[in-house]
């Protein structure tokens, strides 16, 4: 599912409005995670990180009713902004310790994507990883203790059914449907978020 969806399009024009404190929160609270680990996995200290999360949701805040969903993904768009204020940031350390270093927002929009696999790539991570464990969050409250388990031991820790089973006083095939079935449960959170349920699928092996 891609992120013109239904609920990620109505968060997104809700930001238009900068009185929307709710819409804000969310905002927040889905992508500050997301923006303050690639800035720690980029080497910036706490402070730092969280100063440059600040940056990114004032830059947001000015901008957002001019993204355009015809130009690319509002996670692509936000994307860009945080790596181009992050190399911003990083200039500023290296050659302007007590600078301002002000970008305007619209520079920041107009900027090609700065030229960073790197970050692109741990801004993804991060977005995966922070989608996986809201879903699991969720799910986990919706199931017994045993169902949980046994998916989590088997589709995240590796380890294989016929040990989890034996472990869980379950049989193989029960193990087999537990994991299943928590995987639909994450799958349909996932989808309630507008985004795909790929990042899920490397637990759906054997």
């Amino acid at each position: 599912m891609d992120e013109s969806h239904a609920t990620r399009r109505s968060l997104i024009v809700k930001l238009r409005d900068p009185s929307d404190t709710a819409a804000w929160h969310e905002f927040v609270a889905n992508y500050g995670p997301l923006v303050y680990g690639l800035a720690r996995r980029k080497g910036l200290q706490d402070a730092d990180a969280n100063d440059l999360c600040q940056e990114v949701f004032r830059a947001v805040a000015g901008a957002v009713d001019r993204w355009d969903p015809a130009r690319g993904s509002f996670r692509g768009w936000l994307s860009r902004i945080a790596r181009n204020l992050l190399i911003n940031f990083l200039m500023r350390q290296r050659h302007q310790p007590r600078g301002s270093g002000t970008t305007s927002v619209q520079d920041l929009l107009e900027a090609q994507p700065a030229a960073d696999p790197s970050a692109t790539a741990l801004f993804e991570a991060e977005y995966e990883k922070h989608l996986f464990l809201w879903a699991a969050a969720e799910v986990r409250g919706e199931v017994v203790t045993t169902t949980w388990q046994a998916f989590w031991q088997t589709g995240v820790e590796g380890r294989s059914p016929q040990e989890v089973a034996a472990e869980l006083n379950l049989s193989v095939g029960a193990v087999y449907v537990a994991r299943s079935r928590v995987l639909a449960r994450l799958r349909r959170r996932i989808e309630q978020l507008g985004d795909e349920a790929a990042v899920i699928n490397e637990a759906d092996h054997e």
